[in-house]
């Protein structure tokens, strides 16, 4: 009897130890697979760190905005949101490497890592900011409304009820037209474009009948392509700027910002307004 207890004794003890060592395997899994993804994390949200280890900073820019950004004859990126990001990577002791992005796939581009941070015009809204962060504004543009220089009839946004406007599709100007102007003036059709290139031949062909757009945006084209065409009335709007990332990279935006104000003060962001504008800046 006793032999039997002692068998019974030695099994049960057997059966604990399994168990103890099985939940003590468990822990040991779930911290490391903890620890795993805390490390992940980490990684995640050091986006600076990252680009740093890297040693090129990915900037998305359309490449089709002279003299923003634009492909120069030597098929390098130019313009000045070039020249700006080719400064921020400087501060950042990186290189620079363009991405081009039509600019209505530029916030997904962004979420889907094709690039590090936005130079692009990016505008600031409160809409984008829900999805990206943005650096302090790197430039402030004027709006005006854009006609063919035969037309009297449009000297005013007021004047667009029934016309056909054109206009960047995924712009800011795009969100302006359909959420705040429409509402006010009445109907008016939306025709959007990829590029500033095409919606200022259609307008000069008479195809639509008004764009809007800033001066230092369209002078170099209404220029190179003879476009005959003006700018009419008062400013529409103003919109800033800013360098666009993904959300949750303060660090990196911190850096930049230390960047731009540098920029400022060193006189290097002047030598670059100047070179692409012919005017100093007012802000």
């Amino acid at each position: 009897m006793k032999r039997k207890n002692s068998f019974i004794t030695l099994i049960l003890l057997l059966v604990f130890s399994v168990i103890l060592t099985a939940c003590g395997g468990n822990n040991d899994t779930e911290q490391d697979s903890a620890g795993s993804d805390n490390s992940e994390n980490n990684e995640e949200a050091s986006l600076l760190q990252e680009i740093k280890d890297r040693g090129v900073l990915k900037v998305g820019l359309m490449g089709t905005y002279q003299p923003y950004n634009f492909l120069n004859e030597n098929q390098e990126m130019d313009g000045f949101d070039a020249d700006i990001a080719k400064e921020i990577a400087k501060g950042l002791d990186v290189d620079v490497e363009f991405v081009a992005q039509e600019f209505s796939g530029m916030i997904a581009g962004l979420q889907a890592e094709k690039f590090d941070v936005v130079i692009s015009q990016m505008t600031i809204t409160d809409e984008r900011k829900k999805q990206m962060d943005f650096s302090d504004p790197y430039i402030t543009n004027n709006v005006k409304v854009i006609v063919h220089e035969d037309n009297d009839t449009i000297t005013a946004v007021e004047d667009f009820k029934g016309k056909d406007i054109g206009v960047g599709l995924g712009t800011n100007d795009e969100t302006y037209l359909r959420t705040e102007l429409m509402p006010k003036v009445g109907d008016f059709n939306i025709m959007t474009y990829d590029d500033v290139i095409t919606s200022l031949k259609d307008l000069d062909a008479g195809r639509i009948d008004a764009t809007i757009n800033n001066m230092y945006a369209i002078k170099p084209v209404v220029e190179k392509n003879g476009f005959k065409i003006k700018a009419v009335g008062e400013p529409i709007k103003s919109d800033r700027a800013g360098i666009a990332t993904r959300q949750g990279n303060d660090e990196l935006i911190e850096e930049v910002n230390s960047i731009l104000a540098e920029m400022k003060e060193d006189g290097t962001y002047k030598e670059i307004f100047v070179k692409w504008f012919g005017e100093e800046p007012q802000e």
